[in-house]
């Protein structure tokens, strides 16, 4: 039977790696994000794997968008299998008392609400679809464990998503439904280019951070989602080997 996958933010960086590399193992996706153009881009990288996509413009942060993603899923292909929960935005690096309230309300709409939102949809195909079950990979960060300067926006929705992953683990274990966590450092996107420049370290200084490949990112998104769901990966890290992560800074 094919496997149906949901990818959020699929337009662009990892959530394009993840949807690719799932394409190319045979599943079937449903292409999630904000702009039509950058998720008919994916499908174009697809070659003929895009005839397996569909790609729903949508906005994570709006209930009725997200009901109108799944419902297109249910119409198009019956079921869910797995929600890569990707999609997600920072904020300008500002000191605290700079952090404007757009910007927090912001980064906890995409990066919290929006997964939420998301998280329940799929969660309750699953809970109701033949044979039942399924799998939730949330993207975490490498910032649910340590911040960066000036990202508390940020850090705090990642923290907030470990929170998540716990509980759909937890409540999901009666209905076949596996949670597990994704954290990412510094894989090469648009959103982490500045590292190239030098970005800010805790101790004041600027350095340029080395990034990987985000193939690698994929791959990993691939290997939790092959599991049998009597298996799962809690928690995941991928990161840049020679970043600034482990150690004392």
């Amino acid at each position: 039977m094919s496997k149906i996958a949901v990818v959020t933010g699929a337009g662009s960086g990892i959530g394009r790696a993840a949807a690719l590399a799932l394409l190319g193992a045979g599943w079937h996706v449903a292409l999630a994000g904000r702009r039509a153009d950058a998720l008919e881009a994916t499908i174009a990288q697809a070659g003929e794997a895009g005839t397996r996509c569909l790609a729903v413009p949508t906005d994570v942060g709006n209930a009725a968008s997200v009901s109108a993603l799944f419902a297109a899923v249910k119409e198009r292909w019956g079921r869910c299998d797995l929600l890569f929960n990707n999609a997600g935005r920072g904020s300008p690096a500002v000191d605290f008392d700079e952090i404007s309230h757009e910007d927090w309300f912001g980064v906890v709409a995409a990066n919290l609400h929006g997964a939420f939102l998301c998280a329940q949809e799929a969660y309750r195909m699953m809970k109701h679809q033949e044979p039942r079950g399924g799998r939730i990979i949330n993207n975490g960060s490498i910032s649910a464990h340590a911040p960066r300067p000036g990202s508390a926006p940020y850090t705090a929705t990642k923290h907030a998503i470990s929170g998540l992953t716990k509980s759909l683990s937890l409540d999901g274990r009666k209905w076949d439904i596996a949670c597990g966590q994704l954290d990412v450092g510094n894989a090469a996107t648009e959103m982490t280019d500045r590292m190239a420049k030098g970005v800010p370290q805790a101790n004041g200084t600027m350095m340029v951070e080395p990034r990987m490949d985000v193939r690698h990112v994929g791959e990993a998104v691939l290997h939790m989602a092959s599991l049998p769901l009597d298996a799962n990966i809690q928690f995941m890290t991928v990161m840049a080997t020679k970043m600034p992560f482990v150690g004392r800074g």
